[in-house]
């Protein structure tokens, strides 16, 4: 294998493209995915806000959601992301998949450490007099701290997978980079290489997200 016949100007452009593709989508899931969890756990059984019908069909939702293959959502997604951004190709035309795909799980993951929480904190606040949005704000979300910090981790890891599989359909990226010339053109050396940067990718994600982690989670 000859590693002097890569363009590595083109790795580094791919890699650029794949970071953007994962911090920009980042941000909208934790918009998007961080309300949705906190509502699925306030509207669960015995919780602040229960009500039966709207976590059902919240629930429902992110089920149905979580259950579509990404390469199958990337598809049928197309005509929604070519409505909102103009083209389902390249960085711009991947980020609407990918929040679309991991919001649902990073809302379940909110919902899941939530629940984690102390309910004797919880309920002496409630015996204060504190209102809803205060027990939200001022119990909940700094106790879950930690574990929001290790869902957002595991979220991104998501994130990179997802966008290196957006490739497939001319996305961008590390995976489009490495399924034009590793696989269409058999140059094994970008193949290797692709893999190796995701791979570094996912230890560096992994490695600040358990510095995070650990950092809050000092009492």
């Amino acid at each position: 294998m000859d590693f002097s016949m890569i363009d590595w100007d083109d790795i580094l452009q791919a890699t650029l493209d794949t970071l953007t593709m994962t911090g920009v989508s980042l941000v909208f899931t934790i918009l998007l995915g961080l309300p949705l969890g906190v509502l699925l756990f306030l509207t669960g059984k015995k919780q602040l806000l229960q009500q039966g019908a709207l976590y059902a069909l919240l629930s429902f939702v992110v089920n149905m959601l979580r259950s579509v293959p990404f390469i199958i959502l990337l598809i049928v997604l197309i005509p929604l992301t070519l409505f909102l951004v103009g083209t389902s190709l390249g960085v711009a035309g991947t980020i609407p998949p990918l929040v679309i795909g991991t919001t649902p799980f990073f809302a379940r993951l909110v919902e899941n450490v939530l629940r984690e929480v102390d309910k004797g904190i919880i309920e002496a606040c409630q015996a204060m007099g504190a209102k809803t949005y205060q027990i939200i704000l001022h119990v909940l979300l700094p106790e879950a701290l930690p574990g929001l910090l290790a869902a957002t981790t595991v979220t991104t890891i998501a994130l990179v997978s997802y966008s290196a599989m957006s490739g497939v359909i001319g996305g961008g990226g590390l995976g489009d980079l490495a399924l034009r010339f590793g696989y269409q053109r058999f140059q094994t050396e970008v193949m290797i290489v692709t893999v190796a940067i995701l791979v570094i990718l996912v230890q560096l994600f992994q490695w600040l997200g358990d510095v995070l982690v650990a950092r809050f989670s000092r009492k």
